[in-house]
């Protein structure tokens, strides 16, 4: 308890100091203090000052013992990373060193108490020097490799999400270590942390142009993917990949927009839509058995149909229509109603449940767009801070395999999108 105590205290300061900077830093008088002082406020001056206070807070907590100066240390110095980015972008002190100190500075945060935490038995050592190579590489090579090839890759959040999940990976360590009853998820979520580094490596050698559809590609697998589970009646993992998928499907259009894309890509997109969230669950509704399951099946079939075919034919072309609203419940929303019911309800309100969302699939009631609308209302700390949250989430049902847990929080989810996505309507 005195460790969770602690835990608690040290984010508390470190949060409430993130937002009175915050709202400082748009004061002018703050801003010519900033300046007047940047040896020791300017963005990279606080990233050199966030690694130093990370390199005597893991002293302390691995060969002083101090561990509770450590835990406070650490994760003021976490939430400095935060601070770093909002001083640069509000007074206009980005530098292209800048960009490459900030990534550098939040690895020698988290890397150095992970693999203390390895040698005290709490990772596994395999995992987290993994984690090292990989973020070596993508630290010190990739960027030149880049410059050698004379091209760019599409920017992408995978690595400070990454980051996030790190922190925060460190901070569990030091309470499970004084705290065994708690699962212990570690090695779960540094894989996780070891997935989205590998992704963020990857993706900065592909080019711009390609990002979207390689991800709508990406959600197309996962359909594949999950029709080939549900026949193996794996429906936990086939809702799992579905997911999986939809996270893909977030952010295709973002990228097309920002980056651009093929001429195939609309069309790649629409197809991975219709197989992971039309195909992919009704194939779910059909496993579940019962005289009525194929009816069902195909009942939801037709709706994803119909609601993909009116959204492109009828409402992307309506001038009544604001930007970033939709016309009827977007089907990855609709197809989490019926994936998370199909984990904790039988297969008999498995169909009333399906009908519900084909009603409100095809119905006329506007619901924002997530990623355009919803998203946009939240702060960024806060967005890379829910999906760190999301992963982490991921890694606890995988490591205790609660079904039901899994479907409560699937139709949570959805719950609270539909709320947000009618409260934000343009």
């Amino acid at each position: 308890m005195e460790r969770f105590l602690v835990i608690v205290v040290s984010a508390a300061i470190g949060t409430g100091f993130y937002y009175w900077m915050a709202q400082m830093v748009r004061k002018k008088s703050m801003r010519d203090y900033i300046f007047s002082h940047l040896w020791l406020l300017h963005p990279n001056a606080i990233c050199y000052w966030r690694a130093a206070m990370a390199i005597i807070g893991y002293i302390l907590y691995f060969y002083l013992g101090y561990q509770s100066v450590a835990i406070l240390i650490f994760t003021v110095a976490a939430i400095l990373d935060g601070v770093d980015g909002v001083v640069a972008r509000s007074c206009d002190l980005v530098t292209h060193w800048g960009e490459w100190l900030d990534p550098f500075c939040d690895k020698l945060t988290y890397l150095p108490p992970l693999i203390g935490f390895a040698y005290a038995g709490i990772l596994s050592p395999k995992l987290v020097w993994a984690l090292v190579i990989i973020e070596f590489v993508g630290q010190f090579f990739a960027r030149h490799i880049l410059k050698l090839l004379k091209t760019s890759g599409a920017a992408n959040n995978f690595g400070k999400i990454k980051a996030i999940i790190c922190f925060g990976l460190v901070i569990f360590c030091a309470l499970i270590q004084k705290n065994t009853f708690i699962i212990d998820i570690g090695d779960e979520i540094l894989i996780a942390c070891i997935s989205l580094s590998g992704a963020s490596l990857i993706f900065k050698f592909i080019p711009n142009k390609l990002y979207a559809d390689i991800l709508s590609t990406l959600n197309f697998i996962c359909g594949i993917t999950s029709l080939y589970l549900t026949s193996q009646f794996s429906f936990a993992w086939a809702i799992f990949v579905i997911i999986l998928g939809q996270l893909f499907d977030l952010f295709d259009g973002r990228m097309a927009e920002k980056h651009g894309g093929t001429k195939y890509g609309p069309y790649l997109d629409d197809i991975a839509d219709f197989v992971s969230f039309g195909l992919a669950p009704a194939y779910i509704i059909y496993k579940s058995e019962g005289n009525f399951a194929l009816l069902f099946g195909l009942c939801y079939i037709a709706g994803v149909a119909y609601r993909l075919i009116r959204f492109i034919v009828y409402d992307k072309k309506r001038t009544d229509l604001p930007e970033g609203v939709f016309n009827g419940l977007p089907s990855p929303a609709g197809a989490l109603i019926v994936l998370g019911a199909a984990l904790i309800v039988p297969p008999n309100i498995l169909w009333l449940i399906a009908a519900l969302s084909v009603a409100l699939m095809i119905s006329h009631i506007r619901f924002a767009h997530l990623g355009r609308v919803v998203l946009q209302h939240l702060p960024k700390p806060l967005f890379f801070l829910m999906s760190s949250s999301i992963i982490v989430c991921i890694a606890f049902i995988l490591k205790t395999k609660s079904v039901q847990i899994f479907g409560c929080l699937i139709l949570a989810s959805v719950v609270a999108y539909m709320i947000a996505g009618r409260k934000w309507l343009k």
